[in-house]
């Protein structure tokens, strides 16, 4: 629940403000399908627009130039297509607080709204923000609340479907073009990158699986995640044989943890080390045992890019950290 209160005098002038566009506008401009898939790119920067999204229609007057981001996927999305955010919140499993290292530099200026879970909503609505992007599995109590600010889309959920999201989010910045270019262009990488393993490996790839340490069950992630569709974009299955594997994830006890053993095993720390089980589980029999651990195929990556990235930049630099647990160039 939210327990910040909107400063009524703040809402007031910015409701005013889009009122008062909204009356200076001639009409709506629908951009849907047809739009985002103009080659040419003269429809996608067609605005007023009408959005489609999980919880209504945004009616978008112009195109937007102060941009409000609720989640970490959301500002690897805007950030990609050349946006920088006046507002966005940082990563709500980030062990050392802040932004995202890995987008250094294009988020210069923007201001923190977090926490995730309470989003400051006069300080969102001081920004004064012509676009606000998140998911409903984020924020939907607050959604009528945001809408009142400025002009919000909401994505169904985060995590597997990052690829639709992009694209809808695109959509709502007039961005469809370069977003499509992005993917194709990422998607392009990730299976070259899976042919060189393939190669390298005599023709079979190696399996892989994920482990993230969070104070809390050991979580091995599946097919169904983000790190999930990377993977598979590389062409890398996983070996283990557990009911769950085409879900988000699957969480473990110490005792269970062979169900990651795979030729090479990714892990990451969602929280301070010492919150989480990652000492006594590494320290088990069970751990010691796998085939991955006595290889020397474990391999420690960022938690902010393989779990909370979530968009085409994070994607890339998994691309980098698979390339190289795998012993082969890093796709360009």
């Amino acid at each position: 629940m939210i327990n910040r209160k909107i400063s009524a005098t703040v809402l007031a002038a910015v409701l005013s403000t889009t009122l008062l566009a909204a009356c200076g506008s001639e009409g709506s401009t629908d951009a849907g399908p047809a739009a985002a898939g103009s080659a040419a790119g003269d429809s996608a920067a067609a605005f007023p627009r009408s959005v489609k999204h999980t919880m209504g229609t945004a009616e978008i007057k112009a195109r937007p130039k102060r941009v409000v981001v609720l989640d970490s996927g959301e500002l690897d999305d805007v950030t990609l297509l050349g946006i920088t955010p006046v507002g966005a919140v940082a990563p709500h499993l980030k062990t050392e607080g802040g932004f995202p290292a890995y987008l250094k530099g294009k988020i210069d200026g923007t201001k923190d709204v977090g926490p995730m879970n309470e989003p400051n909503l006069e300080l969102i609505a001081s920004l004064k923000p012509d676009l606000i992007l998140t998911s409903k599995v984020r924020h939907e109590k607050v959604y009528d609340k945001l809408n009142a600010i400025a002009p919000t889309v909401m994505a169904e959920t985060t995590g597997e479907p990052w690829k639709a999201n992009l694209k809808l989010y695109a959509q709502a910045l007039g961005k469809e073009t370069e977003a499509a270019k992005a993917l194709s262009d990422y998607e392009a990488r990730a299976a070259k990158l899976g042919e060189e393993i393939k190669a390298k490996y005599d023709g079979t790839a190696p399996t892989v699986s994920v482990v993230r340490f969070v104070a809390g069950p050991t979580r091995l992630y599946q097919n169904a995640s983000f790190s999930g569709v990377v993977l598979k974009d590389v062409g890398l299955a996983r070996a283990i044989k557990a009911p769950d594997v085409d879900k988000s994830m699957l969480e473990v006890s110490p005792e269970l943890i062979n169900q990651a053993d795979a030729d090479l095993v990714f892990v990451t720390t969602s929280d301070d080390p010492s919150k989480t089980k990652q000492a006594e589980v590494q320290q088990t029999a069970v751990w010691q045992g796998l085939n991955a651990v006595k290889n020397g195929k474990v391999f420690t990556v960022p938690d902010e890019t393989w779990m909370s990235g979530i968009g085409v930049q994070a994607a890339d630099q998994m691309l980098g950290d698979i390339a190289e647990a795998a012993g082969v160039d890093a796709p360009k």
